[in-house]
């Protein structure tokens, strides 16, 4: 494990734990965990502290952290608000190597909350002492016993064994998505919740994760990323084990972001922002706990297709369509079975449509060996990396179930690389009987369909090469203050990105001298540092076509300029080639307030806004990286020659886009944003016509 990874294990697998405001009671927030624990026979030692007992829960009680008769691996603090920075303090003189602060009342509450916090992280963290919390719900391991919580979620049950590991910043919804996980037969005997996160992130919690050997799926529910360069290495690192993460991100809305900050004192951040970064690192995000237990459970058979492809047996032809739609909007190819394959099936029942789906028609129920041939058909011939076979009611009666199971259970048997899926409604000891035969059942087949499509990206997420290097790039010192446009385009041109001819003219004379070089028709625009969006106040002039209209045009931008923004500081006009053909294209930076500088793309002008057709990416990436987000957008086929029309050159164009992210990187915090729009995608090259380069403090 990485060390900051690793630095977590005494939290999370303690050989001994000190509980400090420990209670008698075991209904109380002290009381919980030693009852739990004791329940759930954890091998380690139990030390409980309090002043005003010498026995808890019948365990000899310690008035101080300094009259322990030994150094605990963690140490739960259940203390109220105003004993609990002192404790942690304590407890780092001690040399405890983590402790779980339960305790509320930090910078969830108020600026003094925030303070006390930093005040207890800095006490910890003197003493190199991981802390969880403060405002949490603690966790628990079920594989050791160890139950440093208070949640009452207990109380209807313990964990089932399995190797799905929840992280969650939300105590009460990580422990909801234990319970939940529970009712539906699946085993998360890890829940760690991370609250505040003063010091241990949701990253970090993954990242252990994704280095236990004994955790195979990893279930993360945040309400925002505080701390980037962990979540970055935890979702690597998962990566690289062949880790499936799936993730509820929530926050996506206005209203969710301000209670996600309210409720964690944490950043929701960008959305779209976010999908970005989690769909580079191969996370499945999903959008209900439904939607993620569904995913959680088929990854648990660790079959990632890294070329995902659907083929559906099924007995209804309605069925059939609806899981084609749900696989078509989600991506899930289902080619058509080979005509030779086609053919066999229809011999064997005339009746039946074999293309995929493959609907074997209710007559197979006549002759049960029939569902094993078509089975074995569609896999051996159609070679499908993923089988979905709707059989609804049928496949819970019990003159069918067990023909079913062993038709349907020597195919897969053949072919334990695929994944097999059965849609039907069954009794839950039948449907215990179907999943220990390797099947994963599911009652509604559009569920089965997204869970498949998850395994897939998946798949394609761990076969992926390492992405490319970024291009190199000169570094460029940025200015003190936001410069014009054409001063913007200067610092591009250092890095390689190309603008449209221009030159700058600060009398009409020069203007027209100016046009006459580049050759008509020309565009010219207001050049001001302080009037970056030149078209709100009618400062750019299109389709400029002689002389006498320049010297009029430079006339009327100065005026205009000197109307609407009678303080700003006018160093002239510029006057530009009027770019014709190609498309008009946005590259864009923007500075996440956790991730960093973000590259977008899209179709520019008004398409920008009309459509929002962008794509997202952090920075720096090389060109396989740019060249697949201009692939991606939806207006893509209007860059590679859709209609006849030339193609764009998409080489030049990602070659500015990741020299832009380089760019971006490279220029630091003080860079806020960059606006290229448009950039004119040519058959020959690709040039930035507009460009605003903003700088903050």
């Amino acid at each position: 494990m990485s060390a900051r990874f690793t630095s977590l294990t005494p939290l999370l697998a303690p050989r001994s734990v000190a509980v400090i405001g420990a209670s008698d009671e075991p209904t109380r927030i002290g009381g919980r965990p030693i009852a739990y624990m004791r329940q759930q026979n954890f091998a380690g030692r139990i030390l409980p502290v309090n002043p005003k007992r010498t026995t808890v829960q019948g365990l000899p009680c310690f008035p101080t952290v300094a009259d322990l008769p030994e150094t605990p691996d963690v140490a739960i603090v259940a203390v109220p608000a105003a004993l609990a920075v002192d404790t942690v303090a304590q407890l780092a003189v001690r040399g405890v190597a983590g402790a779980i602060v339960l305790t509320a009342g930090f910078a969830e509450m108020d600026a003094a909350g925030a303070a006390a916090q930093e005040a207890m992280v800095a006490a910890a963290r003197g003493a190199g002492m991981r802390l969880l919390g403060p405002n949490c719900l603690g966790l628990f391991n079920a594989r050791i016993g160890f139950y440093p919580t208070f949640s009452a979620s207990l109380e209807t049950g313990f964990p089932l064994p399995g190797r799905i590991g929840i992280a969650s910043q939300s105590g009460a919804y990580g422990t909801h998505l234990f319970a939940t996980a529970r009712a539906r037969g699946l085993g998360t005997p890890l829940c760690i919740t991370t609250g505040n996160e003063g010091d241990v992130t949701i990253g970090d919690v993954i990242g252990w994760l994704a280095e236990d050997p004994e955790t195979d799926v990893i279930a993360a529910y945040a309400e925002g990323i505080r701390e980037a360069e962990s979540f970055f290495a935890a979702l690597a690192a998962a990566r690289a084990a062949k880790k499936p993460v799936v993730m509820m991100k929530v926050g996506r809305s206005a209203l969710g972001g301000a209670a996600a900050r309210s409720h964690t004192a944490s950043i929701a951040g960008d959305d779209a922002v976010t999908d970005a970064v989690l769909s580079e690192f191969g996370v499945v995000r999903a959008v209900t706990t439904e939607q993620m237990l569904d995913i959680a459970y088929c990854a648990s058979k660790r079959i990632y297709p890294a070329r995902n492809t659907l083929g559906v047996i099924t007995v209804s032809g309605g069925a059939g369509v609806l899981i084609s739609d749900a696989a078509e909007e989600l991506g899930l190819a289902m080619p058509e079975m080979p005509s030779a394959a086609q053919a066999a099936l229809k011999a064997l029942v005339p009746f039946s449509a074999p293309r995929n789906p493959v609907d074997c028609t209710a007559q197979v129920f006549n002759n049960l060996p029939l569902i094993g041939h078509f089975a074995e058909t569609m896999v051996a011939e159609g070679g499908y990396a993923s089988v979905l076979a709707f059989f609804s009611q049928t496949g819970g009666a019990a003159s069918i179930a067990p023909h079913l199971k062993t038709q349907l259970g020597a195919v897969r048997v053949r072919y334990p690389d695929r994944l097999f899926v059965l849609s039907v409604i069954a009794s839950p000891e039948l449907v215990r009987a179907y999943e220990a035969e390797g099947f994963l059942v599911f009652e509604d087949p559009s569920r089965a369909v997204a869970a498949i499509a998850a395994m897939g990206r998946f798949g394609a997420a761990f076969a992926a090469p390492p992405p490319a290097a970024p291009p190199a790039v000169p570094v460029v010192t940025l200015p003190a203050q936001t410069p014009d446009e054409a001063a913007c385009k200067r610092l591009l041109s250092v890095a390689g990105i190309a603008s449209v001819p221009e030159r700058i003219a600060t009398t009409p004379a020069e203007a027209t001298a100016a046009a006459s070089a580049l050759g008509f028709p020309v565009v010219m625009k207001i050049l001001s540092p302080d009037i970056l969006h030149k078209s709100e106040i009618g400062g750019v002039l299109l389709g400029i076509t002689d002389a006498a209209a320049v010297a009029r045009g430079f006339t009327t931008l100065i005026e205009r300029a000197r109307a609407a923004r009678p303080a700003a500081l006018i160093e002239g006009v510029l006057v530009a080639k009027q770019m014709s053909g190609g498309v008009e294209c946005i590259l864009g930076i923007h500075r996440d307030p956790v991730f960093g500088p973000v590259a977008a793309f899209g179709l520019g002008g008004i398409f920008v806004e009309v459509l929002r057709d962008v794509v997202f990416h952090r920075c720096p990436f090389g060109l396989d990286i740019a060249t697949a987000m201009i692939r991606s957008i939806r207006g893509a086929p209007l860059l590679l020659g859709a209609r006849g029309r030339a193609p764009a050159d998409i080489d030049a164009l990602a070659r500015m886009l990741a020299r832009l992210s380089v760019f971006a990187d490279q220029a630091g915090q003080r860079l806020r944003a960059i606006d290229l729009n448009p950039v004119f995608a040519l058959p020959e090259g690709a040039f930035a016509a507009d460009a605003v380069i903003e700088i903050g403090e």
